[in-house]
């Protein structure tokens, strides 16, 4: 098989009269097609705020048990690695600590908002349809960035309302608020910049999500260091800024000045690179394929592989660091009464360190069930770009061809949770010394997440089969069980809607029961779910 380049498309003469001419259209069809999307990431990041803050304050009662949580866990390295560092003892200013995730949180939506409205617009042609009408040159990206920046936005409202709600308001919810709106607008300009240097989302995706990932690391590395690395990170930058710790305004410069280089350097780039074309060239492939491009399953490994080792690279990191922090986090729990009376409930330190572990790989096997959805929405890429057609051509049915990147939505999560679940085990094995007694029982932790991950398999591909067009809303139907997932650890959600959350019928290992109908339940109606989206798969038309 021969790789042959395509012609790069010729940009019309622009009518527009300036380069921005249509962005205000542009965004208005953006909005449109993320009426659902936007605001379920916007406003469920701003809201978690809230979540952190009621549960600190039904935890700890008087100012003193405060500070001793404080000191407590700024003598953990590897959760202050993990989360970020302490700057005061107050309600407020360990609210918005434990909220550090968001920033991250933050990043991920704005790069994958902005990509989604600019270069993979490009790569199936509808920005060379919408140029060759009176839409400016610099009008998608524009587009895209306020698009992102409305939903950072909202985050940064919500999140500042959300405290002052929960009253602690303030100048130290102004700078949260302030915070998140930073973090996201950096990581806008990040991403901004990848679409130009890309010929294509995927690779442009993997561009800005490693950049978010050294950002991360040097936060991290920094923070349970001496704190230098972390002011090379946005991140870092974010909770530098330090709401209700004497709030440090001037870090917001840092920021904003980076965003706007980075916008600048995209609008440069864009204006010197042709439609269709990045900064990083296609280059013919060789003449002749490996072996391993034969058939389906060495396309779709390929495309898939690259993916699949980021997440587990990630998962395992993340293990690393959770199983380190386990053992002894009922100190850093503090002495109030009700840590006290949770703790006689749970049966001891070993009990409230089980649970520790129980919440870790329930967020793992959410975050695995998050890549196997991205690699069945690899079939939606490759129908939408026009490669499905090529290879169906050939002697390649239907199935076949789906289950090459569906086994990969089974396989992977398996692999990553296998490989984080061993990880986790020797750290807190080590951790405790006992390796060889905590390795078995972490890592079946990590494999009964997988009836879960295998029931979010099954409703992406039933939505690829069924209604093809709407398949990305697999992300929304992720985002929504995330969400009754983390307020249903601390608000009251009806049972009905908590019931929704696959992870929350799987036993609770390490340290509680196993119970085998939950999982032959869940994977009933997986493959339930597999079956309905082949069979759709195989009557429809491709698009």
């Amino acid at each position: 098989m021969t790789t042959t380049v395509a012609p790069t498309a010729v940009r019309p003469a622009a009518s527009a009269s300036s380069p921005f001419t249509g962005t205000a259209a542009l965004v208005r069809l953006a909005l449109r097609r993320d009426r659902v999307i936007l605001p379920l990431w916007s406003i469920t990041i701003g809201l978690l705020p809230i979540v952190y803050g009621k549960a600190i304050m039904g935890l700890y009662t008087t100012q003193s048990q405060l500070d001793a949580f404080a000191a407590s866990t700024a003598s953990l390295k590897s959760e202050i690695a993990l989360v970020g560092p302490i700057f005061g003892s107050s309600v407020g200013a360990l609210t918005t600590w434990r909220a550090g995730y968001l920033f991250t949180f933050v990043a991920v939506a704005v790069i994958l908002t902005v990509i989604r409205h600019s270069r993979n617009e490009e790569e199936t042609g509808r920005t060379e349809l919408l140029d060759s009408t009176a839409v400016g040159r610099y009008a998608g990206l524009t587009a895209a960035l306020l698009v992102a920046a409305i939903g950072t936005a909202v985050s940064a409202v919500v999140g500042a309302l959300g405290l002052i709600s929960i009253g602690i308001g303030g100048s130290g919810a102004i700078a949260f608020g302030a915070a998140v709106f930073g973090a996201g607008v950096v990581f806008a300009g990040v991403a901004a910049v990848t679409a130009q240097v890309s010929t294509g989302a995927r690779l442009a995706r993997g561009i800005a999500f490693a950049v978010l990932a050294v950002a991360f690391l040097f936060r991290a590395v920094g923070d349970a260091g001496s704190g230098t690395l972390s002011w090379l990170s946005p991140i870092g930058w974010a909770q530098q800024l330090r709401p209700y710790a004497d709030e440090r305004w001037w870090v917001l410069l840092l920021s904003a000045v980076t965003a706007v280089v980075l916008v600048a350097v995209a609008y440069r780039l864009l204006m010197h690179r042709d439609l269709g074309a990045g900064l990083i060239a296609e280059r013919p492939g060789p003449a002749t394929s490996p072996p391993s491009l034969s058939g389906p399953v060495g396309l779709a490994w390929h495309s898939q592989r690259g993916l699949l080792v980021a997440w587990t690279v990630g998962l395992t990191v993340f293990a690393l660091v959770m199983g380190g922090a386990a053992h002894g986090v009922s100190d850093q729990l503090g002495s109030s009464t009700a840590v006290t009376q949770a703790l006689a409930r749970l049966g001891g330190a070993q009990a409230i360190e089980d649970s520790f572990l129980q919440l870790a790989f329930t967020i793992f096997g959410l975050l695995a069930g998050a890549y196997s959805i991205s690699a069945v929405l690899q079939l939606h890429d490759e129908e939408e770009s026009g490669r499905a057609e090529s290879v169906l051509a050939a002697s390649i049915g239907r199935p076949r061809w789906a289950m090459s990147h569906i086994g990969f939505a089974l396989l992977g999560p398996a692999v990553a949770l296998t490989i984080a679940g061993l990880a986790a085990g020797i750290a807190y094995g080590t951790s405790i010394d006992d390796v060889g007694g905590q390795v078995p029982r972490i890592l079946a932790a990590g494999l009964v997440q997988l009836p879960g991950v295998w029931l979010l398999t099954g409703i992406a591909v039933a939505m690829f089969g069924l209604i093809p067009r709407f398949a990305p809303a697999a992300w929304g139907v992720f985002g929504a069980i995330m969400a009754l997932y983390v307020f249903g650890m601390v608000a009251d959600v009806p049972r009905p809607l908590l019931d929704l959350v696959p992870f929350l019928h799987l036993p609770r290992l390490p340290g509680g029961s196993f119970e085998v109908a939950p999982i032959v339940w869940l994977l009933l109606i997986a493959a339930a779910l597999l079956v309905t989206g082949l069979a759709a798969l195989r009557r429809r038309d491709l698009r």
